[in-house]
């Protein structure tokens, strides 16, 4: 195979509100995937909340309804501070250029962004993130809020679970991108 020129990077936060800052992101994983769909590995870590940060009450009466979700990301916590320089180097060593990639991209990238600007001064995304939901908005000639999963052609999905831990989640929605990738090299 020829070398990769870029590594899609499926990412996947949890987090106690709607933004950075005033409330924390829980935990995170990336899945780092090839084009043809081959993973070559993972990060993730669970973080210790933000000093003067809360969770917002809407979001935490969400996670009381998800009890072994919140106990898998309150679990080995860890400092930001070391978290995010870790991960940046997981990035960098990365056999190609890391692409961020997110469902919605807008909420995870936002969370991962600050983290690494604030906790190691730099990103290796760049400011770019690719949504999977536009990619299937486009690829499905359809409106935007139309391009829900459940709208999504079932032969775009793995059998991977959606538990909201997100290792599992950062996973699964690799996989479905990379299908998504693959359905339009077919269909070119």
């Amino acid at each position: 195979m020829a070398q990769a020129r870029e590594i899609y990077i499926s990412t996947d936060i949890e987090a106690d509100g709607p933004i950075p800052g005033p409330h924390s992101m829980l935990s995170f994983a990336s899945a780092a995937y090839l084009p043809d769909k081959t993973l070559i590995g993972t990060f993730s870590a669970n973080l210790h909340t933000l000093d003067g940060a809360s969770g917002h009450p809407d979001t935490m009466t969400w996670w009381a309804q998800q009890p072994q979700a919140w106990a898998a990301c309150r679990t080995d916590c860890e400092p930001a501070s070391e978290v995010m320089p870790r991960y940046v180097a997981w990035l960098k060593s990365l056999p190609a250029r890391p692409v961020f990639v997110g469902y919605p991209a807008a909420y995870d990238f936002l969370f991962v962004y600050w983290y690494l600007m604030r906790f190691a001064g730099e990103s290796p995304f760049s400011h770019s993130a690719l949504d999977i939901k536009t990619y299937a908005m486009a690829k499905l000639g359809s409106g935007y809020r139309d391009s829900t999963k459940r709208n999504m052609p079932r032969h775009w999905f793995d059998k991977h679970p959606h538990t909201h831990v997100a290792l599992d989640d950062a996973i699964e929605q690799g996989a479905l991108f990379c299908n998504m990738l693959a359905d339009t090299r077919l269909t070119r």
